[in-house]
């Protein structure tokens, strides 16, 4: 039996628990801070100020950590295309767990003034960069070790796994808010997700120590076939077509998540009275869901191939989500179904990474996904909510109109790469079963 057709081993089976540990746990430091930006907010900056400029200021800390993206992506992706995967994949989660830890013992504003603003924003940056390289790098970590034929599924286990990070955030800030009082929260209940965060990624950072190098990065070290060039360079000008794919696959990734999982909650409040309790409870199912959509998505591309897994995903995250948004203000008792299976649909972004891994050649994956990801996610990413709500202003149904696009988007690319099979044997497939 082939390397490229055997049944995953214990080895795989190792790498993929911990990177999607890893990556669950890294997403879970990024996103904590959106669930305590309103005690954050009070503690870190003046009390006299606005409210609405405080919320402005500390949404401007959170957004630094977006904006710090590319850059921190880009740096540990060059190293992880010269030095090795394996030392940028450890770096990443120090890189997050120390300033996730560092959050947590900030001093105030109240007995620091300006520096412990100063001092959150310096934090949010490393973050920033961290998860930057931390993506990218699990996706061609993952899809290095695995055998070519079991790819797909490698990269919707991961993709799973950083949902996780998100269920998990969420699990936490419910159980602070639940137990303790909100002055109890305010005198320092609010460091300790923090904390939780940044002693799991030390952990974390642990546990990968027992990870081996990507059989394919030892091969081209061999073989002396290392980027000659600086690989962002080598990415821009000789692979366009990819990172073009790359950057549309991300809009869809990132979009569909932030529009269907983060946005919809309030949405459902504003526009059909929800009650915050019931809309949280059914977002945790959608996000659940989502977790086995990504799961499901991998599986189908190994068995029937990208091109026909997006045309299927496509067309069933349109309609799930045209459902959802129409139908649950008229029929408010399914809203726990008709969200658990738009949530299932948006795991079409499960199968996005596959595409990305085997879209650019051994040498320059890392840089090529990297700075087609982070470029993306920093765009669509931190414009779409901004997009939505504009869009907001001229029919509330706007969310659902945004998600029709994505799939409209994900339709069209599913049809490109079935017409582009020399696109995925020839520049895709070599690199991962022969590089």
């Amino acid at each position: 039996m082939s390397n490229a057709t055997r049944p995953l081993n214990r080895q795989d089976y190792k790498t993929l628990t911990l990177a999607a540990l890893g990556g669950a746990l890294e997403f879970y430091d990024f996103i904590i801070f959106v669930f305590f930006a309103a005690v954050v907010g009070k503690l870190f900056f003046p009390e006299d100020i606005p409210e609405w400029l405080r919320q402005v200021q500390t949404f401007g800390i959170f957004a630094a950590g977006y904006l710090a993206r590319p850059l921190g992506g880009i740096v540990m992706a060059h190293f992880g295309d010269l030095v090795g995967r394996k030392k940028m994949f450890t770096l990443s989660i120090l890189l997050m767990a120390l300033p996730t830890l560092a959050i947590g013992l900030l001093p105030t504003y109240a007995s620091t003034g300006i520096v412990a603003p100063l001092l959150l924003l310096s934090m949010r940056v490393l973050q920033g960069a961290a998860i930057g390289g931390e993506v990218p790098g699990a996706w061609v970590f993952v899809a290095e070790h695995v055998p070519a034929r079991r790819i797909g599924i490698a990269c919707g286990t991961l993709t799973a796994g950083l949902t996780v990070g998100i269920l998990l955030g969420s699990v936490v800030a419910t159980l602070v808010n639940t137990s303790m009082t909100q002055q109890s929260i305010h005198d320092g209940g609010w460091r300790i997700p923090f904390l939780l965060g940044g002693a799991f990624g030390l952990v974390a950072m642990y546990l990968r120590r027992w990870l081996q190098e990507t059989p394919v990065f030892l091969e081209m070290q061999q073989r002396k076939a290392l980027a000659k060039e600086l690989p962002v360079k080598s990415v821009v000008l000789k692979h366009k077509k990819a990172v073009m794919i790359s950057m549309l696959l991300t809009w869809l990734l990132s979009a569909g998540i932030v529009v269907v999982i983060l946005m919809s909650p309030v949405w459902l409040q504003k526009q059909y009275g929800f009650a915050p309790a019931l809309t949280l409870q059914a977002n945790s199912i959608a996000t659940i869901m989502l977790c086995f959509g990504c799961l499901t998505a991998g599986l189908l591309i190994d068995k029937f191939g990208a091109s026909r897994t997006f045309i299927i995903g496509s067309v069933l995250l349109a309609c799930s989500s045209w459902f959802f948004y129409h139908l649950v203000g008229a029929h408010p008792e399914q809203l726990f179904v008709l969200y658990g299976l738009v949530g299932l649909c948006v795991g079409v972004v499960g199968a996005v990474p596959y595409v990305m891994v085997r879209a650019f050649p051994a040498e320059v994956r890392f840089t090529g996904i990297s700075f087609s990801y982070n470029v993306s996610y920093a765009i669509f990413g931190g414009l779409t909510p901004i997009a939505v709500t504009l869009l907001m202003g001229v029919s509330p149904m706007a969310p659902a109109w945004y998600v029709l696009v994505l799939s409209l988007i994900g339709l069209a690319l599913g049809i490109w790469l079935r017409q582009d099979l020399h696109h995925q044997d020839s520049v895709a497939e070599r690199p991962v079963e022969q590089a």
